[in-house]
């Protein structure tokens, strides 16, 4: 037996041990227990370096605990966020300090991370931003309590706001350059009083997002992330490593209109034998056979060391629309069950898949802006006009002001 092998038995030894009988929606205070114990065994941050927290291991190793837990469904879901995205971006462009304080209670789940990005009115144009990191003191250019910010505005769509600890925003800081060189990353503590977040209720009736509004909240220059105005080659960097996250991220399992639930709700209902519903079926599982090795060949790349970059974007887009695609086939197999519904049987999952899926065409760039990216830098063509870019920001604003009190 190889080094690798034993380290995979090893690893689905201790699964068996302490994630066989996990309840399927476990509390937070139980999952953040169960991330500690995968720290302490050895199998959270398994690639990261060992100074932050991590394991020091090789991608092999990763990919045998993966492996090791493809039958489990492990409680970590609301670490993803810190795991996927801010804690890859503190490890790319985060300080020295901030590494050591943030990555081991974020591999451990001792602190619970979400990411702000989007506005009411800066959504897939992200760069369009209104909030404002100003030095405190209030005037421009003066400095006060030190390097000092006071942010104010209003962030939306925010997954695990209510839940976390610690978050990563970008915030304008300087109006006098074009919209894309004015902007800065901060690390938010989420527990200040001037942070406010309120659930965002979506039509599947729970509240998977919040808006969160901030009133003077003061960060010090140390909660800096890169470089002051530099603040979207920082997003790009986040943005890319969500990408990822989520396209990769995402198993059969983990949605409610794949096919196995969609031909386990099938097989219940006594419909596999329509030869229109087995051909939809089938044609279901090899779109998603495809979607799986496409990801698995991004995901050997990215354990050799390449990241996708922009090509991440390719797969977020295909889950997008595979997700689509199977709430459409679930819903022509069982017609109005899946909107008029009395139980929790397979028809009542289903319903919910159709109305989660537009979700997913949204979440983490809409496929419109995937396909941009795609075009731009994958395949090379050129890119559209964008008018506004060299402008400078404050330009803008005052542009659009006279517009709208013009018409």
């Amino acid at each position: 037996m190889s080094d690798l092998d034993e380290y995979e038995r090893r690893a689905r030894t201790w699964l068996v041990a302490n994630a066989a009988d996990l309840p399927a929606e476990p509390d937070l205070s139980r999952s953040r227990e169960f991330m500690a114990a995968l720290y302490d065994a050895g199998y959270s941050g398994i690639t990261w370096p060992a100074e932050y927290g991590g394991q020091g291991l090789s991608a092999a190793e990763e990919r045998a605990f993966q492996q090791a837990s493809r039958d489990f469904t492990l409680p970590v879901n609301i670490f993803g966020i810190g795991l996927g995205m801010c804690g890859p971006t503190l490890l790319s462009i985060g300080s020295e300090d901030q590494k050591q304080r943030y990555l081991k209670p974020l591999l451990r789940g001792e602190e619970i991370w979400c990411q702000m990005f989007s506005e009411p009115g800066a959504g897939s144009d992200v760069a369009s931003l209104q909030t404002r990191a100003a030095r405190a003191g209030g005037a421009e250019g003066e400095h006060v309590d030190g390097d000092a910010w006071l942010i104010n505005g209003q962030k939306v769509w925010t997954s695990v706001a209510r839940q976390a600890d610690y978050g990563l925003l970008i915030a304008r800081t300087n109006s006098d350059v074009p919209k894309h060189k004015g902007i800065t990353m901060f690390i938010i503590d989420m527990h200040d009083p001037g942070v406010t977040v309120r659930p965002l209720r979506d039509m599947t009736g729970q509240a998977h997002f919040n808006e969160i509004f901030f009133d003077d909240v003061r960060v010090s220059a140390d909660q800096v992330v890169g470089e002051v105005d530099g603040g979207w080659q920082a997003a790009v960097t986040t943005l890319l490593h969500e990408r990822v996250s989520i396209g990769m991220g995402a198993a059969r399992t983990e949605r409610p209109a794949s096919y196995e639930n969609v031909a386990a709700a099938a097989v219940e209902k006594g419909l596999t034998a329509d030869p229109r519903v087995a051909d939809q079926l089938v044609d279901l599982y090899l779109k998603e056979r495809a979607f799986e090795l496409l990801n698995a060949r991004l995901s050997q790349e990215v354990k050799a060391g390449i990241f996708p970059g922009a090509r991440g974007s390719v797969i977020k887009l295909l889950l997008a629309e595979l997700t689509l695609y199977g709430a459409d086939v679930a819903s022509e197999i069982f017609g109005a069950e899946t909107v008029a519904y009395d139980s929790e049987d397979g028809a009542a999952r289903i319903a919910r898949a159709l109305a989660w899926g537009p979700g997913m065409a949204l979440g983490g760039g809409t496929n419109e802006i995937m396909r941009n990216i795609i075009g731009d830098r994958v395949l090379g063509l050129p890119r559209e006009p964008q008018v506004d870019r060299d402008l400078p920001f404050r330009d803008l604003k005052v542009g659009t002001q006279a517009k709208e009190a013009g018409r």
